[in-house]
C-alpha cells in the first residue's frame, strides 16, 4: 500500500481515443478492469458524462453491468451518477438490478452536476432548479435501496434491500458537509478541481456522523496518473493529455493544429488547464509512488481514486500496472 491502510482503485472515463470507435472503447474499459482485477485495485468506477465526443460512459448503469458481467471480484460502481438528471426510484431500480446481478460488488457515487452543458442539459429534460433537490433525492434514494421507502406506497423492485452502498461526490464544503451529515463515505474530485481538497476533507471529518453504512469517515480522493520507464516519457504523455483536455474543453468540436494548440496551451485557458491538473503524479514508478503517498497524506485520504491521464493506449493501461507494482497491491 502507498500508505498503511489506504486503498488504490481507479476512475475509467471510457475515453474514446481519436481514431477509435465507441466499441473500442468499450473494449479497452473491459480490458482495463480485468487487468485492475488481477492487479489487486480495490474499485473500478465509471462517471456519467453527457454530448461529450470522447467520453462513453453516458449511460453509466449498463457500462457497469457489462464490466461487472466481464470480471469476478472487484467492485464496479458510479463515480459518479449525477443523481439531479434522473428519479430517485429509477436509479434504486438500476442499481438494485445490478446488485442482485452481482452481489456484493456494486457501488453508487452521487453528484448533482448536470455532468454536461446548458443545452443538452435541456435535452435530458432536466429542471434547472432540480440539483437544488440532491439532498432529499439521496435520502429518498438510501429509503428505497433500505427498503424503509420515504415516499408512502413506492417500493423500488428491483432495489428493496439491497443497501448498495452509497458515496457522495463532490469538488465543494456543500459535498462534504451533506456527506458528514449524512454518514456517507465523500469522493473528493481533486482530479479536476483542486482548489477545496483541504478545506473541504477538513470539514467532512469534522462534522461526520456515524450512520448505519458508515460508522466512521471515509474519504476517497482523485488524483491523475502517468508512469513511465523514464520521466521524459511520462512528461510528454503529460503535456499531450493537457493538450488534448485543453482542446476538449476550449474548442467546442473544433479542432486545432499543433501549432494552435501550442497557442492555446500558452493562454490563460492552458493555466487552467494544468491548475486542474495540479494533484498529478507523473514520472517513474519510483516518483509516482512517492506522490502518491504525498498526496495521501496531504488529502487525509483513506483511499485514492487514480485516473490514468495518457491517451496512447499502451502507456495508459501501463500506467496503472506501474502504480499497482510500486504500490505493491
Amino acid at each position: 500500500m502507498v500508505v498503511p491502510e489506504v486503498d488504490i482503485s481507479i476512475l475509467d472515463l471510457a475515453m474514446i481515443g481519436s481514431d477509435e470507435s465507441v466499441a473500442d472503447s468499450f473494449a479497452a474499459s473491459v480490458t482495463l478492469a480485468q487487468h485492475a482485477e488481477k492487479w489487486g485495485f480495490h474499485r473500478l468506477w465509471y462517471a456519467e458524462h453527457h454530448n461529450m465526443g470522447s467520453i462513453a460512459s453516458s449511460a453509466t448503469s449498463v457500462l457497469i453491468g457489462h464490466i461487472a458481467a466481464n470480471t469476478s471480484t472487484i467492485r464496479v460502481g458510479a463515480g459518479g451518477v449525477m443523481l439531479p438528471n434522473h428519479s430517485p426510484l429509477v436509479i434504486a431500480e438500476q442499481f438494485g438490478t445490478l446488485e442482485t446481478l452481482f452481489p456484493g460488488r456494486i457501488d453508487l457515487g452521487l453528484g448533482r452536476a448536470p455532468g454536461t452543458d446548458q443545452n443538452t442539459l435541456r435535452a435530458l429534460r432536466r429542471d434547472p432548479t432540480s440539483a437544488d433537490r440532491f439532498p432529499h433525492d439521496v435520502v429518498e434514494l438510501r429509503g428505497y435501496l433500505s427498503g424503509e421507502s420515504a415516499v408512502p406506497g413506492v417500493r423500488a423492485v428491483p432495489g428493496k434491500g439491497t443497501h448498495v452502498p452509497l458515496y457522495i461526490l463532490g469538488s465543494s464544503l456543500f459535498g462534504a458537509r451533506l456527506a458528514a451529515q449524512l454518514g456517507l463515505p465523500y469522493a473528493f474530485a481533486s482530479h479536476f478541481a483542486p482548489d477545496a481538497l483541504t478545506s473541504a476533507v477538513a470539514l467532512y471529518r469534522k462534522e461526520f456522523r456515524p450512520s448505519e453504512q458508515c460508522e466512521k469517515p471515509h474519504v476517497m480522493a482523485g488524483v491523475n496518473v502517468v508512469a513511465a520507464d523514464s520521466s521524459r516519457d511520462a512528461e510528454h504523455f503529460f503535456a499531450d493529455a493537457l493538450k488534448y483536455r485543453a482542446a476538449r474543453f476550449f474548442g467546442k468540436g473544433r479542432r486545432f493544429t499543433p501549432d494552435e494548440i501550442d497557442l492555446l496551451m500558452d493562454s490563460p485557458a492552458g493555466d487552467q488547464v494544468r491548475h486542474m491538473a495540479q494533484y498529478s503524479a507523473v514520472g517513474t514508478g519510483a516518483d509516482v509512488r512517492d506522490y502518491l503517498e504525498e498526496f495521501a497524506e496531504l488529502a487525509m485520504a483513506d483511499e485514492l481514486i487514480i485516473l490514468s491521464a495518457a491517451l496512447d493506449r499502451d502507456a495508459w493501461l501501463g500506467s496503472v500496472e506501474t502504480v499497482a507494482e510500486v504500490c505493491g497491491l
